[in-house]
């Protein structure tokens, strides 16, 4: 695939009011078809545990792609136990993981965490505000503070390939995965 990596997100709801008509059967089938790297949530909040984790994990490697575990992963052993459960890769939200574990991660900023991405960071420029639900006014090209090593993945109100920032490394389709791989 030229152009960003494709990372389909199996997702069946969000605490944002979204409810996927599709199971996640169909779901997990749609992002191993046509995603470059397969996400399934450990978090129930977003339809999510690592059981499900496990469970798209063990498809998603038959089709010899990568799995991102998304959620917050608060706690270190939160992302040991991902990892476990058959991640390459995993979501860290709002905090860097100790150096032991932070080549598996992709880390996801909060608040006045913009000011220390490092070279070679796997950022998450997630233009949802996980308190509102609302858009957030990130602007994507100011994330690399001048450092054009860092890695940077475009999350949230992608619908088409129309959506994904011109410098985006890679990009996350959740929500709107069917519509999307229709476009």
């Amino acid at each position: 695939m030229s152009g960003p990596l494709f990372i389909a997100e199996v997702k069946t709801r969000s605490p944002f009011g979204f409810e996927s008509k599709r199971s996640s059967g169909y779901l997990t089938e749609l992002a191993c078809q046509h995603g470059d790297i397969v996400a399934a949530h450990t978090d129930p909040r977003w339809g999510g545990s690592f059981d499900h984790l496990a469970g798209v994990a063990v498809l998603t490697h038959m089709w010899g792609k990568l799995v991102l575990a998304k959620g917050v992963h608060a706690e270190d052993d939160d992302i040991k136990r991902a990892l476990q459960c058959g991640a390459d890769l995993v979501l860290v939200v709002g905090r860097r993981p100790p150096p032991e574990l932070w080549g598996a991660c992709l880390i996801e900023p909060q608040g006045g965490m913009w000011e220390w991405p490092l070279p070679g960071d796997r950022i998450v420029v997630n233009r949802r505000n996980l308190a509102t639900g609302k858009p957030d006014n990130l602007d994507f090209e100011s994330v690399r503070y001048g450092n054009p090593n860092t890695w940077l993945c475009q999350a949230s109100f992608i619908r088409t390939r129309a959506d994904v920032h011109r410098h985006a490394d890679a990009f996350i389709v959740g929500e709107h995965l069917p519509e999307f791989v229709a476009s």
